[in-house]
């Protein structure tokens, strides 16, 4: 019986690397991220079905939901990075962070209520792809890593809440993505991992399938 995951983000960077690394073992992908042409482009290329849209928008997470009905995996890969430049906590623009708690917070959580019946019925997975900002003091990174410890933290109550359901919350590293650009620049960016080295990794993780908890993929 063919596997079947929900891959947000999936697009480019991470999702992307990992919706390839699976498609290649054989699974049916359902993938999601914004840039529709890009989307439908890697859909194409490994048999998945795209359906583009803004997981922070509930309709779009609705649709999600449907088109997998049955569902092993799901992997909370799409995430914001919140203001740039990265502002200071003091100064941080309070309603760019309402932003991006929906798009990193309230999002996956309500993707995770959707799919949950699902992922029981097969004791499927879910991969919430965090941070090391989620532990760290990082200047300028308090936004962003705030709404990923809410993540961390819901990924952990859910493990607790969940035992047919193996809940990991990943942390990548840095990796050389647009959102890693975004923040500090190309030219520091091109130095970080490749986003297909941590694929690997994470395929590994699933195909494992440890204990539910907190996995650093470098």
């Amino acid at each position: 019986m063919t596997n079947t995951a929900l891959i947000t983000g999936a697009s480019r960077g991470l999702g992307l690397a990992l919706a390839r690394s699976l498609a290649g073992a054989g699974w049916n992908l359902v993938l999601t991220a914004r840039g529709a042409d890009d989307l439908e482009k890697v859909a194409a290329e490994i048999g998945a079905t795209a359906i583009p849209g803004d997981v922070a928008e509930a309709e779009h997470r609705e649709r999600l939901a449907k088109a997998a009905p049955s569902l092993d995996l799901l992997v909370n890969n799409a995430s914001g990075l919140g203001a740039t430049p990265l502002p200071k906590i003091a100064g941080y623009p309070l309603e760019a962070f309402r932003v991006l708690l929906e798009t990193n917070v309230i999002a996956p959580l309500s993707l995770i209520q959707a799919t949950i019946p699902a992922l029981r019925a097969a004791r499927g997975a879910i991969v919430n792809i965090t941070s090391d900002a989620a532990t760290g003091a990082y200047e300028g990174w308090g936004g962003y890593g705030a709404t990923k410890a809410a993540l961390e933290q819901l990924s952990n109550v859910l493990a607790a809440e969940e035992p047919d359901v193996a809940v990991w919350w990943a942390d990548p590293g840095e990796m050389n993505t647009r959102m890693l650009a975004d923040a500090v620049g190309a030219d520091e960016a091109a130095g970080a991992a490749d986003p297909a080295r941590v694929a690997i990794a994470l395929h590994d993780l699933i195909k494992r399938r440890p204990a539910s908890g907190r996995v650093n993929l470098q």
